[in-house]
């Protein structure tokens, strides 16, 4: 079973709010997930972007490997702390 650390999406319409969670690759998108690991809000004035890091690290360790744009937010993340 592979884990991948990816998004889902939430919120309405026009509205997105995204979480981090580690899921099983196979599932779909929107569908179940394993664990939730932090949130992306791209409508705040600079993004929002908060990940436990904790979970994260867990996960990293058990093989998950994280989508482009997850890894794309963990480095923005680690740059605005």
């Amino acid at each position: 079973m592979a884990i991948s650390i990816r998004l889902t999406r939430g919120g309405r319409k026009k509205k997105p709010f995204y979480r981090i969670v580690a899921a099983n690759a196979e599932s779909p998108r929107d569908g179940k997930f394993l664990e939730i690991l932090g949130t992306y809000d791209p409508l705040k004035d600079p993004a929002e972007i908060r990940i436990d890091k904790s979970k994260l690290d867990k996960w990293l360790d058990r093989g998950a490997k994280p989508s482009d744009t997850v890894r794309s937010l963990m480095s923005k993340s680690v740059a605005t702390q």
